[in-house]
């Protein structure tokens, strides 16, 4: 008997069923069960639910929390101090970051047991109205550069590396809303193995600035450097450049002209280390150049590479049309040189010691009003904030 057919005689029989005496509806009840081959509890329970049209009303029943009030709101500090990390990375540093947390909210250790057992998914469902508020764009302002690409080879395979020293380097624009005349660039190199991440501002692109902020860079990285992959932009497709590289022995190679993707791993440090701290304004003064310095060779660089985890991508599993990204557990840039024993093992030492003894609220705190200080020196004509209307009341 199809669907169909047992829906239409189920009609018929409901009707019947609600009229019929006690001794009738045994009889009717038999009929159905033998007719649509059902069983008996289940030709009652549908006998005596809603009639044939109706539809079903599920009542939602409100789901209580598990998270006190108490657990979000120290959760939001840290998260709001730690620069808004991915809930996974949220979850990996709130061990790391626990002796401060207890320290500062003066916690009982049920409440850490909860703080610690709190899900990366459930940070995410108690934190999704917060992040809705966070959305930005990001553009840029990169020109080719045409000398020297046939010397330079393309890096075009998947990297590989098992070592710190690799790194992809780029430059984020602070030009506000014109291009024209001299303005601050950041410089941002991003290790491919470790995750580490050392940024320069410099006053224009030129070629020679690039190179001692590039220097600078080299310098204080706790690993020897032995290769750089940057774009095809004029700032580092040149002789300078290219000559320091032989000098150093360092491997410099480029990506693919219009395609982002050949340098991801420093395109996506762009964001979360630049631009979504210092936004879109036009920086173009010595003042703000030696502040920006300040805080990317100081207190910035101690807070993303000491106590921020990051994850790294291991594997890709293609299931039916979609490809699953598989990654591994999320660790500080720091943890990584410690744990794979490479780099410069008395700087990696040292720094281990200076963790011990940061706070990493202090260091957010000092973030903030350091940037606070370089926002107040933001040339207001060309900042993306002031719409024509603003500055015609002036």
């Amino acid at each position: 008997m199809s669907r169909r057919s047992k829906h239409e005689y189920f009609e018929r029989i409901y009707e019947r069923y609600h009229r019929a005496s006690k001794q009738e509806k045994s009889q009717i009840l038999n009929e159905f069960c033998r007719v649509c081959g059902y069983n008996r509890k289940y030709a009652i329970r549908k006998l005596n639910g809603p009639g044939p049209g109706a539809k079903k009303q599920t009542v939602a029943r409100p789901r209580s929390y598990t998270y006190a009030k108490q657990v979000i709101s120290i959760l939001e500090a840290v998260w709001k101090a730690a620069g808004y990390p991915w809930s996974v990375r949220l979850k990996a540093l709130l061990p790391l970051w626990m002796p401060w947390i207890r320290q500062r909210y003066h916690i009982l250790p049920s409440l850490e047991e909860r703080i610690l057992a709190i899900s990366a998914r459930q940070i995410d469902r108690r934190f999704r109205a917060h992040k809705a508020r966070l959305r930005r764009r990001i553009y840029g302002r990169t020109k080719p550069g045409r000398w020297l690409k046939h010397q330079i080879p393309l890096q075009l395979d998947k990297w590989d590396i098992q070592r710190p020293g690799f790194v992809e380097v780029d430059l984020v624009a602070h030009s506000g809303n014109s291009a024209s005349g001299d303005f601050i660039y950041s410089l941002n190199v991003t290790d491919i193995y470790t995750g580490w991440v050392e940024t320069r501002a410099v006053l224009g692109k030129g070629q020679r600035g690039v190179v001692v902020a590039l220097d600078e860079i080299r310098r204080a990285l706790p690993f020897p450097l032995y290769g750089i992959d940057s774009d095809n932009g004029s700032e580092f497709i040149n002789a300078h450049l290219w000559r320091y590289c032989k000098r150093h022995q360092i491997q410099f190679t480029r990506g693919r002209p219009y395609k982002k993707d050949d340098n991801a791993h420093v395109e996506q440090k762009n964001w979360t280390h630049v631009r979504r701290l210092v936004g879109w304004e036009r920086y173009a003064t010595p003042q703000v150049l030696q502040r920006m310095n300040q805080l990317y060779a100081g207190d910035l660089r101690l807070m993303m590479n000491l106590f921020q985890p990051s994850v790294k991508l291991t594997h890709k599993v293609r299931v039916g049309s979609h490809l699953r990204r598989c990654y591994d557990a999320p660790q500080t840039p720091l943890d990584r040189l410690w744990v794979h024993q490479q780099g410069k093992a008395h700087q990696v030492q040292a720094l281990r010691k200076l963790r011990n003894s940061l706070d990493p609220f202090a260091l957010a705190q000092s973030i903030e009003q350091q940037l606070h200080q370089i926002w107040n020196l933001t040339a207001r004509d060309y900042s993306p904030s002031q719409t024509p209307a603003k500055l015609a009341k002036r």
